[in-house]
C-alpha cells in the first residue's frame, strides 16, 4: 500500500551537514513519501543557496531571510537584496525571521536585542510588499515577538515554526491569524506540552517540519536529522491526533499550499 506524502516545510539543506551527500539526503525523503521541501535562508548568502538547490531539485521550495542571531553582521538595510531574491519563482516565504534571546551576544544585550527587531521589521516589511507570508523563528522570545509580528498579520500570516509553546500561546498565535509548525520535538519523551498543542491545534492551522539537521525525532535522536523524517513525525502526530497518515497528509499538505501559495501541487 502507498504511504501518503508528506512535506518538510523547514529544511537547512544549505547547511554544511549536507554539503557531502544532498543529492542522496533528497533521494531519502522522496523514498519516505516526502513529496516537497522548503529550505530556509538564514542570510543572504545562504538564502541564495536555498534558490541554487532548489533550482536543482524540483521537489524543492526555498524561503529567503536572515534569522536573529545572525544580525550582527547584516548590512543597516537588507529590503532591497532580500526582496531581490525573494522575487524567485521558487522562493514560498520570507525566513526564517524573528526575536531570538536565548543566548546574549556581546556585552549590549539590549542594543542585541533592538537590532534583531529593526531585521525582523525590515523582513516583515519585504513579506507584506511581495505578498508572501513570513517564516517566524521565536525562542525565549514569545512576547516580544507576537508583539512585533501582529500589525503586520492581514498582510504577512506568519507560522510559528518548531513550536513547543503552551496551548495558550498557540491559542494566542492563531487569534492573530498565524499558524505553528512542529518538529521531531513532538517524539521526545519530555515534551508533553508540545504533544498537547499537536492533539489540539485546528486542522488548518498546522505543519510538519524537521528543522534539520537539528531536532531528528525519535528514533534517531542524537543523530543528524534530515527531511526523510517527517515521517516518523507524521507517524506519531497521527498517534496523538487519532487520525489516520492520510487524513493527516491531506491536511498538512493543504494547509501548507494555502499558506505558500507558490507551491505547485
Amino acid at each position: 500500500m502507498k504511504t501518503p506524502p508528506f512535506y518538510d516545510t523547514h529544511a537547512h539543506l544549505g547547511f554544511p551537514d549536507f554539503a557531502a551527500e544532498l543529492p542522496q539526503v533528497v533521494e531519502r525523503a522522496h523514498a519516505a513519501g516526502i513529496a516537497k521541501i522548503i529550505c530556509i535562508g538564514t542570510d543572504l548568502a545562504s538564502s541564495a543557496r536555498a534558490i541554487q538547490i532548489a533550482e536543482q531539485f524540483p521537489q524543492v521550495y526555498a524561503a529567503a531571510g536572515w534569522h536573529p542571531t545572525h544580525v550582527l553582521e547584516a548590512p543597516e538595510d537588507i529590503r532591497p537584496a532580500l526582496a531581490a531574491l525573494a522575487r524567485h519563482p521558487k522562493v514560498v516565504a520570507i525566513g526564517e525571521t524573528g526575536l531570538d534571546y536565548h543566548r546574549p551576544l556581546g556585552t549590549d544585550f539590549e542594543g542585541y536585542k533592538a537590532r534583531q527587531a529593526e531585521l525582523f521589521k525590515q523582513q516583515l516589511e519585504v513579506a507584506a510588499d511581495l505578498g508572501l507570508n513570513c517564516i517566524v523563528h521565536q525562542r525565549d522570545s514569545f512576547e516580544d515577538t507576537l508583539t512585533q509580528w501582529t500589525p503586520f498579520a492581514s498582510r504577512t500570516r506568519g507560522v510559528f515554526h518548531c513550536f513547543s509553546e503552551s496551548l495558550e500561546a498557540m491559542g494566542r498565535i492563531m487569534s492573530a491569524g498565524g499558524m505553528v509548525s512542529f518538529t521531531g520535538i513532538v517524539t521526545f519523551k519530555n515534551a508533553a506540552k508540545a504533544r498537547e498543542a499537536l492533539a489540539a491545534a485546528p486542522p488548518g492551522q498546522f505543519m510538519l517540519e524537521t528543522d534539520c539537521p537539528f531536532l531528528a525525532p525519535v528514533p534517531h535522536r542524537g543523530k543528524r536529522c534530515e527531511p526523510a523524517y517527517v515521517r516518523e513525525i507524521a507517524e506519531l502526530a497521527a498517534g496523538v491526533r487519532n487520525c489516520s497518515l492520510e487524513e493527516l497528509s491531506t491536511t498538512t499538505c493543504g494547509t501548507a499550499h494555502r499558506f505558500f501559495p507558490k507551491l505547485r501541487h
